[in-house]
């Protein structure tokens, strides 16, 4: 009795001393830090943040301490930046020193700073400038792609007409086709639309990434550690991105039983060729595990980003019937109704670039950026922000910056355009982030979202089973990412 006793107070001494060294070291940097909510030892801000609207919240709270605060997700320490200026001044002008890779938490549980999205140091470095170069070999920039794209938009028009004007889901017809793209980069081949592996991939991706903007999602940002054990639906998340990574791998395995040094098939045989020449390096970043997951890496970001943006740029023209009559018309008159679209037809096509720009801020696919890390003690405006304190970039705050966009809340194409109707533009147009850790498939991105929108809009027009004003633009969920709600449509032939 005794015993048990004494081991309690031990353990509330403990714990006691904990929360006095946590709340020490907490003031010890008050006065550097940018300002913010107090937090609490272990749950930081959680009382004052909502998970269910995270983006908002942490807007709301720049109103109150401005455009560069500090908050505590749990025990993560993490500087907000918000409105054009605050992120630019950090990811342009100091751009060394806010180039790390900061968490996210859901895919920290498999990545673990391995791959090229989430690592750091001379890892991240490697790795991107490895990736860059190799993508550019299998045609991305080049015509080699653009003519990957136009055939596999060629695919997806067949299965919309082969619907017959019925009333779809285009969830999945978006990301099968806009996957076959960056699939033949890194596989070397497309997948066919009905094959059942790929749907199911298809389907893990989702998942995952639609956790990540759930509460629970944003819940497990700030207790990850400990969420990581418990059930729930994270559990479900991890098992989809283990079975992305089990695929992957099994791609792997599948090339090195095939590998020809001399004639890479694709962005895997050229790392598989690359491993070969580094074998004797004892720090080379050349190895299995960063192939498998930048591999993932590139699979998925070239899948749900850009079929998420079309998902929702088919919503919002639904929405603004006078938007969708404006690029048919365009498309109409510079590119008519006999040949495919050409990239190189958005040169004159001003209407569908804004369009397609204005589809980007609108729908703000990462809100609050992929977090960055600062590489060392730095001091930004009148702050010292310490080594290794995250950052987040408030992209979807520049996307709606009132100082570029005079009605950043409404979806409306003249804010790409000048008086005269031509492209205009926008220093605050983000959506693929600033600096070192910009996303590099931007290029390609851009091709597949003008290509894609364009053909689709040459053959068909776009029904709802509602009336306009009837149609909800409002995102589903907003977290790491934004969701735009599930819908039904009609593709009628033009």
């Amino acid at each position: 009795m005794l015993a048990s006793g004494l081991l309690l107070v031990a353990l509330l001494t403990c714990l006691c001393v904990m929360v006095l060294m946590s709340v020490w070291r907490q003031r010890k940097l008050w006065g550097k830090l940018p300002p913010g909510p107090t937090p609490l030892p272990f749950i930081g801000n959680y009382l004052q943040l909502d998970t269910e609207q995270m983006y908002n919240c942490l807007m709301k709270l720049s109103k109150h301490y401005g455009p560069v605060f500090t908050i505590y997700l749990g025990t993560r320490r993490v500087v907000v930046l918000c409105g054009y200026d605050t992120v630019k001044e950090a990811l342009v002008d100091q751009a060394e020193e806010f180039s790390g890779r900061g968490q996210q938490a859901t895919f920290d549980w498999l990545f673990q700073g391995y791959g090229i999205a989430f690592s750091n140091g001379e890892r991240a470095k490697q790795l991107r400038r490895f990736s860059i170069t190799t993508l550019r070999d299998f045609g991305v920039g080049k015509r080699g792609i653009e003519e990957r794209i136009q055939e596999e938009a060629g695919f997806l028009i067949q299965s919309f007409r082969d619907t017959c004007g019925a009333f779809i889901d285009p969830t999945f017809y978006l990301s099968r086709t806009v996957s076959n793209v960056i699939s033949s980069i890194v596989f070397g081949d497309r997948f066919d639309y009905e094959d059942k592996e790929f749907l199911s991939l298809l389907r893990m991706m989702l998942g995952s990434f639609q956790f990540t903007a759930t509460s629970t999602g944003q819940l497990y940002e700030m207790f990850s550690s400990v969420m990581k054990h418990l059930p729930g639906s994270q559990q479900q998340a991890f098992k989809e991105l283990q079975g992305l990574e089990d695929f992957i791998t099994k791609k792997v395995e599948q090339n090195q039983r095939t590998l020809d040094p001399n004639s890479p098939r694709d962005f895997i045989d050229s790392f598989l060729i690359r491993m070969q020449e580094e074998k004797n390096n004892p720090n080379t970043e050349f190895y299995m595990k960063n192939l498998v997951l930048t591999t993932l890496n590139l699979f998925f970001a070239g899948t749900e980003t850009v079929s998420t943006t079309l998902r929702y740029g088919f919503l919002l023209l639904m929405k603004h019937p006078d938007v969708e009559a404006k690029l048919h018309e365009e498309i109409d008159q510079v590119i008519g109704r006999n040949r495919q679209p050409k990239f190189e037809d958005r040169a004159k096509m001003p209407y569908t670039e804004a369009v397609i720009h204005e589809i980007q801020r609108f729908g703000d696919m990462i809100p609050m950026g992929l977090a960055r890390k600062v590489t060392k003690d730095t001091k930004f405006r009148d702050f010292l922000i310490p080594k290794d304190t995250e950052v987040f970039p408030m992209l979807g705050s520049v996307l709606r910056d009132p100082k570029f966009f005079s009605n950043p809340e409404d979806f409306n194409p003249q804010h790409f355009l000048d008086d005269k109707g031509q492209f205009k533009k926008s220093d605050a147009f983000v959506p693929f982030s600033l600096g070192k850790r910009y996303c590099f498939g931007e290029g390609l991105a851009r091709m597949e979202l003008f290509l894609f929108l364009t053909t689709i809009l040459q053959n068909f027009h776009f029904k709802s089973p509602q009336a306009p004003q009837d149609i909800d633009v409002s995102p589903k969920l907003v977290g790491f990412a934004t969701i735009p709600r599930n819908y039904t449509m009609s593709f009628l032939a033009r």
